[in-house]
């Protein structure tokens, strides 16, 4: 099934890097561009072609017109090419879209990154929008929004969805960590991995998962940083610096399916205490997502002063913007929390973020509760206004 991506290349005339998780669907969007020359190196031919002889590479540039269009699929797998690749930029004037799943094999083999010659854009599972009237919150919750899997549960192919979620990890840790030898200890990554999905979206406290996955507290960060290179999660850090200086971040991983299946829970509903973290990981990772697709200059944080948190705090070059409180049920934020943050951001709005409202509603604390898709819409068309 086809969907009309945020991300719409063929408007972008500049060269340019695309990165995004596996089967986010960047070679398929690649393949409905009008490329001049297409190198995949998903091809174990192609691949091997290009590494024994780099050199044909240029050669095939150099019959090319000016502002012809090359596509390279998984550059990372060879890359000498972009070398190549700047020469084409400076001395033909072509123009390239590179494709990968991460940077982090380029920076650490010391790749040319084309000094700033290709912009760099990410590629992210579907957003509410790109699925569009079809969209179920409950299914994005349970199993996510990468594009197979959503095309699988519009054709009611629940099983189908399943098998090709459970079969991620697997395929994750062989093609992303061992074959680009990311780690060479395999076992203590998966050990690192099984307990890392069980804090999703909660503080993540180092020495405690160090301690649960039977590796050092610097080996533990070394792997949060390679699920921050290889695009399967982000931390959540404190807005506060002296908060952060206590290193007590949260982690969210990509996509709640690939969540679940990780966690193996892909057979039972969410329960009520899952569904809550689900819900947070959905609605900061739609705001990501708008916030790439649509160019807009923010940061996310969260928000924690003594036991008072809210979930994510929006900021801009001028300062924070809005500030955002997920709730799955009709609970809304405590009397406690919302003095503590309105003593600290007096003028800034606060939205509870509801997962079962369809409809807004405004509280005698002046509270706004909104539905999930009206918050997002605010989010969407806000301006870089200090305490919007």
């Amino acid at each position: 099934m086809e969907f009309k991506r945020l991300l719409q290349l063929e408007k972008i005339s500049d060269s340019l890097f695309l990165f995004g998780p596996r089967m986010t669907g960047k070679t398929w969007l690649l393949r409905h561009l009008k490329a001049d020359l297409f190198v995949d190196l998903l091809d174990p031919d192609e691949e091997m072609r290009m590494r024994g002889s780099p050199k044909d590479f240029w050669e095939e540039l150099r019959a090319l017109k000016k502002c012809q269009l090359v596509i390279v699929d998984e550059i990372q797998r060879v890359p000498v090419l972009l070398d190549y690749v700047q020469k084409g930029i400076e001395e033909l004037n072509l123009r390239f879209i590179l494709s990968g799943s991460s940077a982090r094999k380029l920076r650490r083999g010391g790749a040319n990154l084309l000094g700033g010659r290709a912009l760099d854009l990410k590629l992210h599972p579907l957003t509410c929008i790109e699925v569009g009237p079809r969209f179920d919150i409950e299914k994005a919750l349970s199993f996510g929004t990468l594009p197979y899997i959503v095309s699988a549960l519009l054709d009611n192919k629940v099983d189908d969805a399943r098998r090709r979620l459970k079969t991620y990890g697997t395929v994750y840790i062989k093609e992303e960590i061992q074959a680009e030898a990311l780690t060479r200890n395999i076992g203590a990554f998966q050990r690192f991995l099984n307990v890392a999905t069980q804090m999703n979206g909660e503080t993540i406290e180092f020495a405690s998962i160090a301690r649960d996955s039977a590796v050092p507290m610097s080996t533990v960060k070394e792997y949060f940083s390679i699920l921050e290179d290889t695009l399967l999660g982000s931390f959540l850090w404190p807005w506060d610096r002296s908060e952060r200086k206590k290193a007590r971040p949260k982690f969210y991983f990509f996509d709640c399916g690939v969540i679940r299946a990780l966690q193996n829970r892909l057979v039972d509903p969410p329960t009520p205490q899952e569904k809550g973290h689900l819900f947070e990981t959905f609605f900061y990772n739609e705001l990501k997502r708008l916030r790439d697709y649509y160019e807009k200059p923010y940061e996310f944080s969260f928000w924690r002063e003594g036991k008072n948190e809210v979930d994510i705090l929006v900021t801009g070059p001028k300062g924070p913007l809005m500030a955002f409180e997920c709730k799955t049920s009709s609970e809304t934020i405590s009397d406690d929390t919302l003095n503590a943050f309105r003593k600290r951001f007096p003028t800034l709005k606060l939205y509870v973020v509801s997962l079962k409202d369809t409809s807004s509603r405004k509280l005698k604390n002046d509270i706004m509760v909104l539905p999930w898709r009206k918050a997002l819409d605010i989010f969407s068309n806000s301006k870089n206004t200090a305490g919007l």
